[in-house]
């Protein structure tokens, strides 16, 4: 038997359906393949590490891991700190004056013994880690730092899918076809279906294929106007792609004139710049978190494409309805469960065996599942909308493709 250590488990950022899922496989994993090593779980991120708050995995924690599973969200709880970012670490009391985050977090981690720390969460989690991997081996702290991917946008370069992401496609799906009914509110009604999606455009798209294959299993009624044409997404917005307003409201008002409703899928960052600068531009400061990043709940890109669209296309009323927090939240399913639980197990081989990395299918590597290299990690990688599902999806609902703006990496 391996020589016996000390594990820790935290989940940062936003949600994800697969936090609390990961969180209940790693105990139930180490228990069977280590069941000497302790194993604590910092409680809200990197905030519990900094602080030192944590919950200790007991004989009783362990025996009712596998029902995590059943749990959205994360059950131990996420923040969102950036050890790097001094001023805000500061500001938000997790340091006093004259420490720096990394140091404070190195140093409880010393304190509580931890020989391998895991982290679930995105790009930003992960490349705090990475931070936090380099800070310690440089202060020759032996620590190993094994990350799994969780992002819904599926944007983390090199990882071929992340965690979570397929759920929030299918529970976006079915979040929009309670809201769709909404299009016989009023006539000439415009929805408008905001996704998550900062940088990348896959949510929003896999959300509209799901959406969309569930209408092949309705069944209408044409005269009464209840027709797949009226309730199918009638537009996909990303911001891989361009977007030329004049064309697509001249298209969608022919829709609206037919249909009497408009459907629109919106990505949260399609024509973001534009809505920035126009923000910027009338006086407006523009929020920002701790990453740097547009606070996107602030800007509300929905209701901007909403009040473009809306006397374009001739819409009597408009509704913008968010799925995020809907989709983020719900517990995995069967499949994302499965990947889950593949790259839990292929963690655990890595901690044994002494490898720091983030847990995936490296696209760069033949998408071998492995231990990825933290420097190599980023966030921000584009949607490739070139691919033929996404193209098929485009001309079943009609719509042109457009330039690309974002090349896929």
């Amino acid at each position: 038997m391996s020589t016996k250590k000390k594990v820790a488990i935290l989940t940062a950022g936003g949600h994800a359906p697969c936090l609390s899922a990961a969180v209940g496989q790693l105990i139930l994993h180490y228990t069977k393949q280590c069941p000497d090593w302790d194993i604590i779980c910092y409680r809200s991120g990197y905030k519990g590490l900094l602080l030192g708050q944590s919950y200790m995995v007991t004989p009783e924690v362990r025996a009712q891991a596998a029902v995590l599973k059943n749990y959205g969200g994360s059950v131990i709880g996420n923040s969102r700190v950036k050890l790097t970012n001094v001023k805000d670490a500061l500001k938000r009391g997790l340091i006093k004056e004259g420490q720096t985050p990394l140091a404070v977090a190195a140093e409880q981690l010393q304190k509580d013994g931890i020989d391998i720390l895991h982290t679930v969460g995105g790009d930003d989690t992960n490349t705090t880690a990475a931070d936090l991997a380099a800070y310690l081996e440089k202060h020759n702290y032996s620590l190993k730092v094994i990350g799994l991917p969780k992002t819904i946008d599926n944007d983390i370069i090199p990882i071929r899918q992340s965690l979570g992401a397929v759920t929030a496609a299918e529970q976006g799906a079915k979040f929009f076809s309670n809201v769709v009914t909404e299009l016989g509110a009023s006539a000439s009604m415009l929805i408008v279906h905001e996704v998550m999606g900062r940088n990348c455009g896959w949510l929003t798209a896999a959300t509209a294929r799901e959406y969309q294959k569930s209408l092949a299993k309705q069944s209408w009624v044409p005269g009464l106007g209840v027709t797949k044409a009226r309730y199918s997404v009638h537009a996909i917005y990303l911001p891989e792609m361009a977007l030329d307003i004049d064309a697509e409201a001249k298209r969608l008002k022919a829709v609206m004139e037919t249909q009497g409703n408009v459907n629109l899928f919106i990505s949260e960052g399609a024509g973001l710049d534009s809505i920035v600068k126009e923000l910027t531009d009338s006086g407006m400061e523009v929020a920002r978190d701790a990453f740097g990043h547009v606070r996107l709940d602030t800007i509300n890109p929905g209701k901007w494409f909403a009040e473009r669209f809306a006397s374009l296309i001739g819409a009597e009323k408009t509704l913008v309805q968010k799925s995020g927090y809907f989709a983020r939240s719900a517990p995995a399913n069967a499949e994302d469960f499965q990947l889950i639980d593949t790259c839990v197990l292929k963690a655990i081989e890595s901690a044994r065996a002494g490898i720091s990395g983030l847990i995936g299918h490296d696209e760069e590597r033949g998408n071998e599942l492995r231990a990825i290299e933290f420097p190599r990690i980023k966030g921000g990688k584009a949607f490739d909308v070139t691919q033929p599902w996404f193209q098929d999806l485009l001309k079943e609902i009609g719509q042109p493709m457009t330039k690309v703006v974002h090349v896929a990496h």
